[in-house]
């Protein structure tokens, strides 16, 4: 049974509280005030249809009743003002009652004005459009029932719709059942629709604050050369403070003491030590010149060494520079901590699915740097292939403790969408396919052009 490698499995294990709590009901909770100021548009147009018919028009209607509705949800509004503050975000229970207030103020007021052949029925779909993306499945489902029952009431029973006083005016029945169809598919359609756009760019936001979090890891992990090469200025002066008390030390002692051997010890472990600092601290120096560069070759190597361990023979092949008979010299990368990342998560997933092998294959030219990893495992699946490199989809298996393992980690989606997202923002082209039948496996091809990594291009 082969050991999975698991470089940043722990990295992506660490994640999963922040992404649990990103991905939680509460992190499209709206605040107070957006829905305050909602409501108070909302008043703000009724008492305007309101006036307009009754003055304007000349449409006689129960103006006591209607102002009264909505002066009740500006005495609503006033008393969240003074009872709260505006920008507290309110939790799935107290929003999911405002949104019920909401929507039988709307059938209050479509009842006094003629049900469903108001023409502003249609604003069922707003309070439950709201719900679908910023609160849970179950309070949408309840709004979407409740503006289904007023519909349904509202249907047959109402006031008469506004209009020139001594002329009837009456609808169809036919016309009438329309309306609450289209309404109640309106109403259906829309919260479909929008809570899978709030769901894709609630993802996405968090996928996106999950490779932000990786790359900075990333980043600290680059910087340790230069935390190394400081503590070894800081600890230079100490250093020679010891060696210089031992050697006064060992003149004081004659030569058949007891602690002789010590001291003798100690200076040349003191000896050790600053040779050892010595030479981290001449990375210092080092660092423009020799550390922040690497060849492509080089890269993939470090890249690949720690995944040697496991069952899978892993292959770095460069079978030619240039597509030319003339070989292109070496590209020379800049350190780049979402490319170490990018590529290394690659070679993980490639050395997981593998069954034997897996090849790493480096080509460059004049023009573009590749780098392809192809496994002989299952390959991509068909029904996710179009969406691979989205957050949250994933084909990896969990690895517990009948696999051997002390732990468990199950794909969470993110790796390869991290992945991905740093190298394009490298300047990388990220290109999945699987091999030719009858070959099976994955293969994955990352291409950048030269002159955007390249030293000696740029």
């Amino acid at each position: 049974m082969k050991n999975p490698p698991a470089a940043h499995m722990p990295m992506l294990k660490d994640l999963a509280p922040q992404l649990d709590a990103a991905t939680g009901a509460e992190i499209g909770m709206p605040r107070l005030r957006t829905l305050v100021r909602l409501r108070w548009l909302a008043i703000a147009g009724q008492t305007a249809a309101v006036l307009g018919v009754h003055f304007v028009l000349g449409f006689p209607l129960p103006l006591g009743f209607c102002l009264s509705v909505i002066a009740l949800s500006a005495w609503l509004n006033i008393f969240l003002n003074i009872r709260w503050r505006k920008n507290v975000r309110l939790n799935e229970n107290h929003a999911g009652l405002l949104l019920v207030y909401d929507l039988l103020q709307l059938a209050v007021l479509l009842f006094l004005t003629g049900g469903l052949e108001n023409p502003f029925s249609f604003l069922f779909l707003v309070p439950v459009t709201i719900s679908a993306t910023s609160l849970s499945m179950r309070w949408t489902l309840w709004l979407g029932l409740l503006a289904f029952a007023c519909a349904t009431f509202l249907a047959f029973r109402h006031f008469a719709l506004p209009w020139a006083p001594g002329e009837a005016f009456e609808l169809p029945v036919p016309y009438v059942a329309g309306m609450w169809a289209a309404i109640m598919c309106g109403v259906v359609f829309s919260a479909i629709y929008a809570r899978r756009i709030a769901d894709e760019a609630r993802q996405m936001s968090v996928a996106l604050s999950a490779a932000e979090l990786v790359l900075a890891r990333e980043q600290r992990l680059s910087a340790l050369d230069g935390l190394a090469a400081a503590a070894a200025h800081e600890l230079g002066t100490p250093l020679a403070t010891i060696a210089l008390v031992a050697r006064e030390l060992k003149r004081e002692l004659p030569a058949d003491a007891p602690h002789a051997e010590d001291i003798d010890l100690l200076i040349s472990q003191t000896a050790r030590c600053r040779e050892i600092l010595a030479r981290l601290s001449s990375r210092e120096a080092q660092t423009d010149e020799m550390y922040q560069r690497t060849s492509l070759l080089v890269m993939i190597e470090d890249l690949v060494a720690p995944l040697r361990g496991s069952d899978v023979e892993i292959a770095v092949e460069n079978p030619t520079g240039a597509e030319s008979g003339v070989r292109a010299a070496e590209p020379v990368f800049r350190r780049n901590p979402a490319i170490s990342y990018g590529l290394g998560n690659l070679l993980e997933n490639a050395v997981d699915f593998a069954e034997t092998r897996v090849e790493v294959e480096a080509r460059w030219t004049e023009a573009q740097v590749s780098v392809t990893v192809r496994d002989d495992g299952p390959g991509f699946h068909e029904m996710i292939f179009d969406r691979l490199g989205d957050p949250f989809v994933t084909t990896r298996p969990g690895y517990g403790e009948e696999d051997g393992e002390a732990g468990r980690h199950e794909g969470m989606g993110l790796g390869f969408f991290i992945a991905k997202t740093l190298l394009e923002r490298s300047g990388a082209t990220v290109s999945l396919a699987n091999r030719p039948l009858p070959e099976h496996g994955a293969v994955v091809r990352v291409i950048w052009p030269r002159g955007a990594v390249d030293l000696g291009k740029g």
